[in-house]
């Protein structure tokens, strides 16, 4: 059914908010800046208050940047009336409803807007996590009844989420995804299910972040710093939980569960709990972390507060390295370990290989130095310190041995069988590996005390974070060593648990799975799903963007490794995925990735935020 011309999108021009909290009244500004006449309405005249007093706030900043003169930031604010009734809304073109995400409460504000507003008036919900289409049903004018989900905050945030239900008229569609654009941000059209895009893929990620938590696999901080140094996400989950509020969360994931029935959806528990509590995070002054005051983003130390590294004890002295191989990681690796002082000893198969491996280094630096990063004396410094050989046997006197090898269990445990029998006693032996157990390369030794896991990223001279991985048998002062080394080459040391994944490949590539099953199942493109997780999460790159850059056939060794681990269904590698690669479109190293069409430069590409190996 088509709908009159009154709903074209330049008549959209008065529009009534419903809910003024933090969302609400952040639309409220958007749209008042951009020239529209807004009505902020709330049952609370606090919040009424809060929602001028906010607006007033931004804009005064505006002027004091120079973004807004005096009389347009006056227009502003003369364009804003609040009001305390729905009735408010009678004139209004468009209404955007943003009360919490309760069905029962949105059915009564849409049953009582249907006997308010005009009948060529659009109806838009801001829900995240409840069914547009039975909001749509329900109404008076199911045709006229959309989604628009807007991310907070509000005026900074890019994306628009525009959600129709099979009721919805094409031209509503049409008139809310122009306005998007006039408002400057980026519409996606979604289907009606659970979470959209952005959130149906972000809130997985942040319950197996809370599941990660609660089970005491790491610590909320390590949790936190391992995702934003190792994926350059602009904020941990668990402090991102804290933001969005635990009770939202919980709501969210208890949607996508009824829908999905996918485990991975399931609240971890730790959400319940804490909601009981009422630790619903920033708002109520503590969630996972604890903060200065309700509404403060100021977190202050409690008892969950690590110490340090005070308890840590003493390490064993390190004055040379070794590490073994001759790839791109054990050149990284080797460059970072020298640039700090530390002597290194390159071992390769063979001396013509480790001498390769000491020319890249040679041009990673000079790299460094035409880029104004280091001077040539300590670049020169720095390739002194490197001494390639072409045998095990020169790490006969080495403090630390670090493998960065083929992703091959049977060649590190030969390897390692080596180190045991040429490494000094008490030196600590580190493997680098990113999916296989630490223990089971350990025990291809004689003193699997002394072995531990030091999983660094790509490029190692640039990716700040290293994951420490401790087994069950891993001595306390061979901990505390590598620790101690982490802190000298000036990266942050996270710890974790001997298990698939470590920390950031379990949250990261079940995540990269969802992507590819939300294209799987047609729900939204690939450049929509991108878009949406860039402009919607702060992800530096889209999903398929970091899939074809990490290598198809990389994701799906790893998706395996972690659904062989944990045996959940929801860690099933996709069925696209495993097609893709067998057709051998493994991204950007083949010239052919997502989709299977798309050519790009074999080969080519960026440095990607988190580019772990199988």
């Amino acid at each position: 059914m088509d709908l009159p011309s009154t709903s074209s999108p330049s008549s959209l021009r008065s529009i009534a908010v419903v809910g003024l909290g933090t969302m609400g009244t952040g639309i409220a500004e958007v749209l008042a800046r951009s020239g529209r006449e807004v009505v902020g309405i709330d049952v609370s005249e606090a919040a009424v208050r809060r929602a001028t007093g906010a607006l007033a706030a931004a804009t005064a900043r505006s002027v004091a940047k120079e973004k807004l003169t005096e009389q347009e930031r006056e227009e502003v604010l003369a364009r804003f009336r609040t009001s305390t009734e729905l009735s408010a809304a009678a004139d209004a073109d468009l209404v955007i409803e943003v009360v919490p995400e309760d069905y029962d409460l949105k059915h009564r504000v849409f049953e009582e807007l249907d006997a308010v507003v005009r009948p060529d008036t659009l109806l838009a919900t801001g829900t995240n996590a409840l069914s547009v289409t039975r909001l749509a049903a329900e109404s008076l004018r199911p045709e006229r009844v959309l989604g628009m989900h807007f991310f907070n905050p509000a005026p900074a945030m890019k994306l628009v989420e525009i959600v129709s239900s099979v009721l919805t008229a094409p031209t509503a569609v049409e008139a809310v995804t122009s306005l998007a654009r006039e408002l400057g941000k980026e519409p996606v059209a979604v289907g009606d299910r659970p979470g959209f895009v952005a959130d149906g893929l972000l809130f997985g990620y942040l319950n197996q972040a809370a599941a990660m938590y609660e089970a005491k696999y790491a610590s909320r901080e390590d949790i936190d710093a391992a995702m934003k140094l190792g994926c350059g996400l602009p904020m941990g989950p668990l402090a991102l939980l804290d933001l969005v509020g635990v009770d939202t969360a919980r709501t969210v994931l208890e949607a996508m569960y009824a829908s999905s029935g996918d485990r991975l959806h399931a609240p971890a528990p730790i959400l319940g709990h804490l909601v009981e509590a009422g630790l619903t995070g920033q708002k109520a002054g503590r969630g996972f972390y604890t903060y200065e005051a309700p509404g403060s983003s100021v977190v202050v130390r409690d008892l969950q507060t690590p110490l340090d590294g005070s308890l840590l004890g003493a390490g064993r002295p390190v004055h040379s390295i070794g590490v073994a191989g001759s790839g791109t990681m054990a050149s990284g690796i080797a460059q970072v370990f020298a640039q700090a002082g530390y002597p290194v000893v390159l071992a390769a198969r063979g001396q013509e290989k480790a001498e390769a491996a000491k020319a890249a280094i040679g041009k990673s630096l000079d790299r460094a130095v035409s880029r104004g990063r280091l001077s040539e004396e300590a670049a020169a410094q720095t390739l002194d310190l490197i001494t390639p050989a072409g045998t095990l046997e020169a790490f006969a006197e080495v403090d630390l041995a670090v493998e960065a090898v083929a992703e091959d269990l049977e060649v590190k445990q030969q390897l390692f069988a080596g180190l045991d029998k040429v490494c000094k006693p008490g030196a600590v032996l580190a493997t680098t590996t990113s999916s296989l157990p630490v223990i089971a390369v350990a025990r291809a030794t004689e003193r699997p005390q002394d072995v531990i896991g030091m999983h660094f990223f790509n490029p190692a001279p640039a990716m700040k974070l290293v994951e420490v991985v401790r087994t069950v048998l891993t001595a306390d002062d061979v901990h505390a060593t590598v620790r101690e080394v982490c802190g000298k080459v000036r990266k942050h040391a996270v710890d974790c648990g001997d298990r698939a994944g470590f920390i950031v490949n379990a949250l990261l590539f079940p995540y990269l799975n969802n992507a590819v099953k939300m294209v799987e199942q047609h729900y939204a493109s690939l450049d929509d799903i991108d878009a949406a997780m860039k402009l919607g999460g702060g992800y530096p790159m889209g999903p398929f963007e970091l899939l074809d850059v990490v290598g198809l056939d990389v994701s799906l060794a790893i998706e395996k490794v972690l659904h062989q681990e944990f045996r959940d269904p929801g860690l099933a590698p996709s069925p696209l995925l495993e097609h893709l690669v067998a057709a051998g479109c493994l991204g950007r190293k083949t010239g052919r990735g997502f989709p299977a069409g798309r050519r790009c430069p074999a080969g080519q590409g960026r440095t990607v935020p988190a580019l772990a190996r199988p």
